[in-house]
């Protein structure tokens, strides 16, 4: 369309500017990139993992109006993905720590194909940790696994004897014996997946009164919101993942 536009070697200015009343910015670095590749002169005016409000302004750019309009889609689109998740990974966090809670808040494999390793980003600048960016980043057995290999002891067991002591091991387990099972067995991390919070809190309980709460990290996943997150906060795990902050964040 712009190609076939007699204005299309117009020299023009434009602007990104922040439409949410306030939000945490992630991206600025990507769509600089993205209209540099285009010819374009981006200048950003605040730095990824800032915290903006309504009409203020993020880039300035100057350029043909031909390569701005090329690159400002993809620009925005990354802007706009990646504040999002930035900025309720943030939101998380300032809840948890509102409760005393230290747990890392970390984004899951649940992202948009092609798009991981900005998901991912975006999780960091917002304050968060990103877990594992791919399958073989450590080994982690999830319930299909212990289906089809038959218990939790006898996956650990497996997983420790043929990836050695250099591959982490974390283990998804759905009750209270299994999570005592898994750290007896030497999990590195164990995730109480889909427990609610008042079982998630009575399960941890149970392993610091049996003294084994230090021997692994303990991850809380699966159901968690903005809604109940304090209350998972409160059962004091070391770590909750949140799949929603990369595949619903607004």
């Amino acid at each position: 369309t712009t190609n076939s536009l007699d204005a299309r070697n117009l020299n023009v200015r434009a602007q990104i500017i922040a439409k949410s009343d306030e939000a945490v910015v992630a991206g600025v670095e990507e769509a600089v990139i993205i209209f540099d590749i285009c010819g374009c002169d981006a200048r950003s005016l605040i730095d990824d993992g800032s915290l903006v409000k309504k009409h203020q302004v993020i880039l300035d750019i100057e350029g043909k109006a031909k390569d701005i309009l090329k690159g400002e889609r993809t620009a925005l689109n990354l802007l706009m993905r990646m504040s999002g998740i930035a900025t309720e990974t943030r939101i998380l966090i300032n809840t948890v720590r509102d409760v005393g809670s230290n747990a890392e808040i970390s984004s899951t494999r649940k992202t948009c194909p092609g798009l991981r390793i900005f998901d991912k980003k975006a999780v960091r600048i917002g304050g968060g940790t990103m877990h594992r960016q791919r399958l073989d980043d450590m080994a982690l057995i999830k319930s299909n696994h212990i289906y089809i290999s038959g218990s939790v002891a006898r996956c650990i067991r497996e997983l420790k004897e043929k990836c050695g002591s250099s591959i982490k091991i974390e283990c998804e387990v759905t009750n209270k014996q299994d999570l005592i099972t898994a750290i007896r067995e030497g999990a590195d991390v164990v995730m109480l997946d889909n427990f609610d919070p008042a079982a998630a809190k009575d399960a941890i309980n149970t392993i610091i009164k049996m003294g084994l709460r230090e021997r692994s990290k303990i991850e809380i996943s699966g159901g968690v919101r903005f809604t109940n997150i304090r209350s998972y906060a409160e059962a004091n795990p070391d770590r909750i993942s949140v799949g929603y902050l990369t595949h619903s964040a607004k």
